[in-house]
């Protein structure tokens, strides 16, 4: 009877003891595909800045009265995995869409296709050269 009161006892204290614990959350980091400088961004803020710059390219349009999107020239000469014309359209740090004004330092490189060619930054880079993000 002893050992019956005991286990009994037992059990409830491991069962109240896991209830009351509560279960441990995921961590959600935000996923940085791409840093550019101290800028992280997922493929998915790629990906919109990419579509709206060629979207302007399709429709022979510019973002406000900027010059963006406009033809990348690669004088730094990366080794980009599709093929040229190169379009160049900033990616903003705040997650919203380039739209006019100051461009940033970042930007979002895609061909005459609409395929992503990389991403680069002004940031770290000597003038007004490019360096590619990681």
């Amino acid at each position: 009877m002893q050992l019956t009161k005991y286990l009994t006892l037992t059990t409830l204290l491991f069962i109240q003891t896991s209830l009351a614990a509560p279960a441990p959350q995921p961590q959600v980091a935000r996923a940085c595909d791409y840093t550019c400088g101290s800028n992280c961004y997922p493929s998915s803020a790629v990906s919109s800045a990419q579509n709206a710059g060629y979207n302007y390219v399709e429709q022979g349009g510019h973002a406000g009265s900027s010059s963006y999107p406009h033809v990348y020239n690669n004088y730094e000469d990366f080794d980009f995995p599709v093929q040229p014309t190169y379009y160049e359209f900033p990616i903003l740090s705040g997650g919203s869409t380039y739209s006019g004004g100051s461009p940033g330092a970042d930007r979002v490189i895609f061909n005459e296709d609409g395929e992503l060619a990389g991403v680069i930054t002004h940031s770290g880079a000597s003038g007004n050269n490019f360096v590619a993000c990681e």
